[in-house]
């Protein structure tokens, strides 16, 4: 899903760094002048994005829970100050219900992909005056995945929802109702499709040699432990996990993960200390003396890497994936409308506003020296997407009144223009976007290049 931080545009004479309302938001590229600490990495301007599969989408449309989840799950809002001044939210660790392997905050992580929950920036009253963060997991099947965290303490999804938003993140007691959602869409995320896997977990279809005896090997009893393999935690019929606890001699006692779509959730371990198969591999043979050749090493981690892959794990983020996102929160309204519930008119037309914000600043300004071309197409993208801030912000004002047939009205032409006008005219300025590569990494040297000097010493 789309970042939550409005990213900052080159002016001709430096960087703006107030958003709306005043407020300072974080830069894209090295996290400085932010509330968040300088050198704050969190991989916004990535032009490849995890592809988010649905289930409930396999048989018809997404519910009305989900979508109002899948929005909440994107709001800084539902969030404690901290969080909600850097325009952090779920979705900012969590990208389209995958991890964020790029994400690092210094003094809260020790490696790209981990973070401290238990650390003093976004509630200070849970500091437990350790630097211990944990690996940043996939939301990928975990209706399937009790119990949960990393030390698998908690067995309900609700009760962990509940602990990351108010004790980890200092935010306000959620409602029931968007408690509730934030557990229906997180439930609704699905594995990829792996076609490498039949019934119980084994390998189908053109499995090499390697492959195949990487999977003996998995399922072979450590030697000096015959009660013990890879297979008895990582069971294979049970998607690769026994949801049970284990010491592997990494700390502690902690949760086995699963392995379906895991080659696209390094790094490895709770804490993430791993980068790559060949190093778990590594541990697991040292720690267990397991007395693996190297050609035993290379074959279980193409067992893994086979298990662990996916269908079109990434898609290339675009104009028409952010229209389908806001979309799909837009229906939200539909209901909150003809419903008077300004709470959640509010924190829909908060959360839609800031991304069509967001959507807005990927069509350059004429400010924007680092663009050229496309001048008019892309002030007619901007202004379109202006308009439909404004014609929410109309929607709010009018349920908050109690107006709700106005609102219904504004919310029936935000609806035209976004089916009748809107995609044409961003489709028609997306070559001079930063959705395009050239566009895009032209944008961002520029930005680098005004912070460089910026940091350079007079």
């Amino acid at each position: 899903m789309m970042a939550r931080r409005f990213w900052i545009m080159l002016l001709a004479l430096g960087i703006l760094l107030a958003g709306p309302s005043g407020r300072v938001v974080a830069f894209p590229v090295d996290g400085d002048q932010t509330t968040l600490p300088p050198k704050t990495e969190l991989n916004e301007d990535a032009l490849d994005k995890p592809r988010e599969v649905f289930r409930s989408e396999l048989d018809g449309a997404k519910s009305y829970m989900i979508n109002l989840g899948d929005l909440a799950f994107s709001s800084p809002g539902i969030l404690g100050g901290v969080a909600r001044q850097a325009a952090i939210s779920c979705g900012t660790c969590h990208v389209n219900g995958a991890g964020n392997a790029k994400f690092f905050m210094p003094k809260m992580s020790t490696r790209p992909g981990n973070f401290d929950t238990t650390g003093p920036l976004f509630n200070p009253k849970a500091d437990d005056l350790l630097l211990d963060p944990v690996r940043i997991p996939s939301l990928r099947g975990a209706r399937y995945l009790a119990p949960y965290g990393f030390d698998g303490r908690m067995p309900s999804l609700r009760d962990f929802v509940h602990n990351v938003i108010v004790n980890e993140f200092a935010g306000p007691e959620p409602s029931p109702v968007i408690l509730d959602a934030i557990v229906a869409y997180i439930q609704d995320i699905d594995f990829l499709p792996n076609s490498s896997l039949g019934p119980g977990g084994r390998l189908v279809g053109k499995v090499s040699e390697s492959e195949r005896r990487g999977e003996a090997l998995f399922a072979k009893p450590f030697p000096h432990d015959p009660s013990l393999s890879c297979a008895g935690c990582h069971a294979p019929s049970g998607l690769f996990s026994d949801h049970q606890q284990h010491d592997v001699g990494s700390g502690g006692l902690f949760k086995t993960p699963t392995l379906r779509n895991a080659d696209f959730n390094a790094p490895y371990f709770h804490d993430g200390r791993f980068d790559s198969y060949d190093q778990v591999v590594a541990h697991f043979d040292r720690v267990f003396d397991l007395g693996l050749s190297a050609q035993d090493r290379q074959d279980l981690v193409a067992y893994l890497t086979a298990v662990g892959d996916g269908t079109q794990p990434y898609e290339h983020d675009g104009a028409g994936a952010s229209l389908k996102e806001i979309n799909d929160f837009t229906t939200v309204l539909g209901t909150a409308i003809p419903a008077g519930d300004k709470d959640i008119v509010s924190l829909a037309v908060d959360t839609i506003g800031s991304e069509l914000r967001e959507l807005t600043e990927q069509y350059p300004d004429r400010k924007n020296t680092s663009v050229t071309g496309g001048e008019q197409q892309r002030v007619l993208a901007r202004n379109a997407l202006k308009e439909l801030v404004l014609t929410l912000r109309r929607i709010d004002m009018a349920v908050a009144d109690g107006r709700t047939t106005e609102a219904a009205a504004d919310y029936r032409n935000y609806r035209y223009l976004m089916a009748a006008a809107v995609p044409s005219l961003l489709a028609g300025a997306e070559p001079w976007s930063l959705f395009n590569p050239k566009v895009h990494d032209s944008h961002y040297a520029a930005l680098r290049q005004v912070m460089q000097s910026k940091h350079m010493p007079r």
